[in-house]
Parts: C-alpha cells; sequence; structure tokens
C-alpha cells in the first residue's frame, strides 16, 4: 500500500489544479467491465429496468472510489503497461459497432463516454458497448459547454445522462467526463460527486480526431504523446478514427503497452494519477 506520505502529495495535487476556467476541450461536435477489481469500494447506485445492458455473468458496474486519488483524473499510474483509450460518445452507430468489434479483436477494452441524447436516440448501443467487456459512462445529457452554466442546469446536465445510464444498464455508468471541457471546474466536479461520481475523468492526450485529420494524422497524435498511464481523448461517429484504430493499437502492442479500461487502469495502488494541466481549448 501506499505511504501516508504518498497519499498526502496526491491530495495535494489535488487542490493544486483547482481549475477556474473550462476550455472547450471535448471536441465533439454539438449536433449530434470485464474483472472487478477488489479494494476500492463502489459507490452504490440504484434503480431498476428489465432491459438493462449487463454482460453475461457481469453485475452492473458503477463508479469506483480510488483512495487517495484526486477528485479530477487525467492519467494513470506511469509505471505500468496499461493505457485507457476513451471514446466520447455521439455520432453514428454503425461506426461506433466497428470500431467497438475492431477494438475487441485486438483484445483492447475501451471507455465509452456517452452523451444521453445519444443513448435516447440508439439505446441499444448501452448494451453493445457492455457486452463487449468495455466500460460506459456519462458525457451529460445534450453535450453543452457544462463548465460554462449556472449550477442548476450543469448538474441537469450530469443527472439526466445518469438516469439514462441507471435505466439502460441499472448504474449511472462507471465515470463522468464533462463536455467541451478537458477539466472540470471545482463546481462541476463537485456537482459530479452529488451526482454520485467520485472522480472526474480527464485525459492527457488528445487525438484531435474530432478535426477529421485523417487517420495517419490520428495514428502520429495518439502514438506521438502516449506513455504507460495516458489516458486518450477519441471520438466516435469520425471515419478517420475508425481506420487509425489498428495502427493505434499494433503501435501501442509494439511498445510492449495495452488498451484497458479506465477503471482497470486506475487500479493501481498509489497511482500517481492528477487532474493534468489546462491547456489550450478546442471548439466543436
Amino acid at each position: 500500500m501506499s505511504s501516508p506520505s504518498r497519499r498526502a502529495v496526491l491530495r495535494s495535487a489535488s487542490g493544486a489544479v483547482a481549475a477556474t476556467t473550462c476550455g472547450v476541450g471535448c471536441g465533439h461536435h454539438a449536433d449530434s467491465s470485464s474483472s472487478r477489481p477488489a479494494g476500492p469500494s463502489e459507490t452504490p447506485s440504484s434503480g431498476a429496468a428489465s432491459d438493462r445492458a449487463t454482460p453475461a455473468g457481469h453485475a452492473p458496474r458503477g463508479p469506483v472510489r480510488f483512495p487517495g486519488l484526486p477528485p479530477r483524473i487525467a492519467h494513470g499510474p506511469r509505471d505500468g503497461s496499461a493505457v485507457a483509450l476513451t471514446f466520447h460518445g455521439q455520432g453514428d452507430a454503425e461506426l461506433a459497432r466497428s470500431l467497438l468489434s475492431e477494438a475487441e479483436r485486438a483484445g483492447a477494452r475501451v471507455t465509452v463516454l456517452a452523451v444521453g441524447t445519444w443513448l435516447d436516440e440508439r439505446p441499444e448501443m448501452a448494451r453493445r458497448v457492455l457486452d463487449g467487456g468495455h466500460e460506459l459512462g456519462n458525457h451529460t445529457m445534450r453535450h453543452r459547454a457544462v463548465c460554462a452554466l449556472p449550477a442548476d442546469e450543469a448538474y441537469a446536465e450530469i443527472d439526466e445522462c445518469a438516469e439514462r445510464l441507471r435505466r439502460l444498464t441499472g448504474t449511472i455508468g462507471s465515470w463522468f467526463r464533462p463536455s467541451q471541457a478537458r477539466t472540470a471546474t471545482d463546481l462541476v466536479t463537485r456537482l459530479a460527486a452529488r451526482a454520485g461520481y467520485p472522480h472526474v475523468l480527464s485525459y492527457d492526450v488528445d487525438s484531435l480526431d474530432f478535426q477529421d485529420p485523417g487517420p495517419d494524422a490520428v495514428r502520429d497524435a495518439v502514438l506521438g504523446q502516449v506513455r504507460a498511464g495516458s489516458v486518450v481523448s477519441l471520438h466516435f461517429g469520425h471515419s478517420g478514427t475508425l481506420t487509425a484504430l489498428p495502427a493505434v493499437l499494433d503501435g501501442l502492442r509494439r511498445r510492449g503497452l495495452r488498451a484497458v479500461t479506465t477503471t482497470e487502469l486506475m487500479h493501481s495502488d498509489g497511482a500517481a494519477a492528477t487532474a493534468g494541466p489546462r491547456r489550450r481549448t478546442e471548439t466543436g
């Protein structure tokens, strides 16, 4: 287990990166798990649905609290061999299904942060994500600039998507990531905790795939930045991302890295996760 001084450092890092403004860091167009980790306590969630999207043989999974880690997380432990590929869940469902199948062929598991309106339009995608051994999370209800909203509207964006997830899967999902923001404000972080998410997910590798730069550029952006513990931001709904994925996964394999869910990545005692630096804003 990590020493008290290690945990103190992590908690200190959490406070040191309190963001007062949010850039539009998600980048997605506005119009549109496997083994349970032992140790951290799981945040309970309620709700029942006859058509829950639960993989055969697995109980529904909700957010996990990782003691000692800050409320805003941008990467996992740097001393392992795992990375997390995270996808903003919105856009063409056929592209999304193809991308999930491509990941599964390579033995990769990913994290999908779904927009609530997308789940309303494509509720079957919740089952598809979980049946593939991946994890599903919350990316707000309507993909508004959540960090710029008044508290009641921001909370509604988080809570309404959480309700969609609960209805479809039995839980509020594994993670919350703010929409149109790379790093959550203090307010949004508190609102997410109120909704049941002990940690807010950011990322340290931006693929910029939402700009549709072409598959080679997406591959180079990911492989040029990724290292052990990285959380990579990618998007459904972009054909270049699907085309780039095999080369990305092959590049990770050649470096001795493997793609796992974000929960699996973070399940490491004393993992050095921080909210990461605030960087330039992105539009979308």
